[in-house]
């Protein structure tokens, strides 16, 4: 049996984000590629499911009439399979995945929380890295408290 490497030799097999992680300091982040000055992270892409089409409509053209949203996609005929109060659940739902600057998705869970049916409701975001830099900044843009209402995608 071949003989274990040592503790320091497997470390640097590791990747940067793990080490970060253990270390508790913030991950890598690449820099903005050349000509984007778009701040990593700065947008988020926030999930909520919903009990069905009509409460997820009501919730997105909420959220975007308040600007915190510049855009929700809503996708429908989705299975939820979870443990609730003990038991099993199965439920067909619809998936909001809205977009919003990372800043606004607290005010973004708040409002979520005071209009959603659910006892508990999805709320969770991830912050986008990458991607079309115009569109970003379009999302930012929109859900600036100043923006023009009549913004259009670019």
């Amino acid at each position: 049996m071949p003989a274990l490497l040592p503790l320091a030799s497997r470390l640097q097999l590791l990747p940067r984000a793990l080490l970060s992680m253990a270390s508790g300091s913030p991950p890598f982040r690449p820099p903005p590629a050349s000509g984007s000055d778009y701040v990593p992270g700065s947008v988020s892409a926030a999930f909520v499911t919903c009990p069905n089409e009509k409460v997820a409509k009501e919730i997105a053209r909420a959220v975007v009439e308040k600007r915190l949203a510049a855009c929700v996609n809503l996708i429908p005929q989705i299975t939820s399979i979870y443990e609730w109060k003990g038991k099993i659940e199965e439920d067909s739902e619809v998936l909001m995945m809205i977009k919003t600057q990372s800043s606004l998705v607290p005010a973004l869970t708040d409002f979520v929380r005071s209009v959603h049916p659910y006892e508990v409701a999805e709320v969770i975001a991830l912050p986008v890295e990458q991607g079309n830099s115009p569109y970003l900044h379009w999302v930012r843009q929109v859900t600036e408290s100043g923006s023009d209402s009549s913004t259009a995608l670019p």
